[in-house]
């Protein structure tokens, strides 16, 4: 059964290396950073997120019976390796850019300092939360920009990849400024407003669209949202208005109807025309349907008369950019700088700090990556929130990441927050140059044959 908390969701060449640090002795303390090599297509800025789980992850990391029975069965691990496997924990530091942070390539997102075994251990759970919820916040982030002042509601469960995704999405959305969700589990786990209208199964269970219309107005009058378009659109809008005047008998207020189909612009024109003259000036327009923040960036530029908007897969799949391009990488060991020279993926090495400078009009104007001891006149961005593998402090409310959320993306230069092409300056300071020379001489020293495996 899945257990998103399992010490086996990693990769096997996690647990070989593990077995062969023990073997050989590596388990002097190592420094590893997460972070983007670059930026997605149409992508000028990323958000952070994921890190509440991150850490969830690291504090309860164990090998349980069941997980050690698993790997002994399997036989691809000797006894002794497993009985150390068994009273693993983390006990390591980690340094975070705060969830609903602004970031950019080659800024580290999340440092872990640890034991070496741990630190690579946790590699792979670690990019998994931290990717997708970051991809998730960063595209929602994208069409809360494009839709000032609307509502945006996550609609995408059902097309998620798989369930953990869909809830994660629904959690990230909400950080950066969705109003809610329909996914209740979500509402359960997070705290996050939930919202639901109805289906068009409900219309079609009916032989009579306006009886369907009143049968749920009636079952379910709080914040009343109902479904027009699954026959007539505009002649169900008409439903709507004689229906409203008997449910206000009622005590019963029709907030809002939903279009589902079809040219969304032009129905919402005419529907606000047959609201309005029947007397529904309140009751809002509310549209779902594969929409993403390049079509609501459209309605917001021609007023199109929609208030709220049901996000579904584009979302929670990020459809146009769904991955990053995104390592976890060691970046000291034993005191050493340490990093990787491949050509395309080189990193820059050592234990790094973000510093951030702001405008006179409080925007951001650029970054600073420099090595971690020193210090620099700006904000560093990345926080220390876990020491010797329990979390500082207890995490934040999700209402006060989300504030968090909002204040950096009205931080944001006018071009990115408009979404227009701009390239962030990000600085890696001269310190950080020097560090890589002596680190790419140490590694050309280093590289003549051993004399042969310990032991012979």
């Amino acid at each position: 059964m899945f257990d998103p908390q399992s010490p086996l969701f990693t990769d096997l060449y996690q647990l070989a290396m593990l077995q062969a640090y023990r073997e050989y002795g590596l388990d002097g303390p190592a420094v590893f950073e997460l972070f983007v090599r670059k930026l997605p297509a149409r992508r000028g800025f990323l958000m952070a997120a994921g890190l509440e789980q991150a850490l969830d992850y690291l504090e309860t990391l164990r090998f349980d019976a069941a997980s050690l029975d698993y790997l002994r069965q399997s036989g691809r691990f000797p006894s002794d390796f497993l009985d150390w496997l068994q009273d693993l924990r983390f006990t390591g530091d980690v340094d975070a850019l705060p969830e609903g942070t602004i970031f950019f390539p080659d800024e580290p997102i999340i440092r872990v300092t640890a034991p070496l075994p741990e630190a690579q251990l946790v590699e792979t759970r670690l990019l998994n939360l931290i990717h997708f919820e970051t991809v998730v916040a960063s595209k929602a982030a994208r069409m809360v920009l494009a839709a000032p002042g609307k509502l945006l509601v996550d609609f995408g469960l059902r097309r998620a990849h798989g369930a953990e995704a869909g809830l994660l999405a629904a959690r990230a959305a909400y950080i950066a400024g969705f109003a809610g969700t329909a996914t209740v589990l979500a509402g359960a786990c997070f705290d996050i407003p939930l919202y639901g209208t109805m289906a068009h199964s409900f219309i079609e269970a009916h032989d009579n669209e306006t009886l369907a219309l009143e049968h749920f107005a009636r079952a379910r009058p709080e914040g009343l949202v109902l479904v027009i378009d699954t026959y007539d659109t505009e002649r169900a809008a008409e439903q709507v208005v004689a229906l409203a005047r008997r449910l206000a008998n009622a005590g019963i207020a029709v907030r809002g109807v939903r279009l589902d189909s079809g040219d969304l612009a032009d129905h919402a024109l005419r529907v606000r025309a047959i609201l309005d003259a029947g007397g529904l000036r309140e009751t809002i327009i509310f549209a779902s349907g594969g929409i993403d923040e390049d079509q609501l960036a459209a309605f917001s530029r021609e007023r199109t008369p929609i208030d709220g908007f049901g996000i579904g897969a584009s979302l929670t799949t990020s459809s146009d950019a769904p991955a990053l391009d995104c390592a976890y990488k060691i970046q000291a060991y034993d005191g050493i700088p340490r990093r990787k020279l491949s050509l395309g993926k080189a990193n820059w090495p050592g234990a790094k700090q973000v510093w951030r400078q702001f405008d006179a009009n409080g925007a951001i104007r650029g970054d600073l990556v420099a090595p971690a001891g020193e210090h620099h006149d700006a904000l560093a961005l990345l926080q220390p929130v876990m020491r010797r593998g329990q979390r500082i402090t207890a995490s934040p409310p999700i209402v006060d990441v989300r504030r968090q959320a909002a204040a950096a993306l009205r931080a944001l230069p006018p071009p990115l927050a408009a979404l227009q092409a701009l390239r962030y300056p990000v600085v890696i300071a001269e310190s950080l140059h020097r560090m890589a020379e002596v680190c790419d001489r140490r590694i050309e020293a280093a590289q003549a044959p051993p004399d042969g495996p310990r032991g012979y």
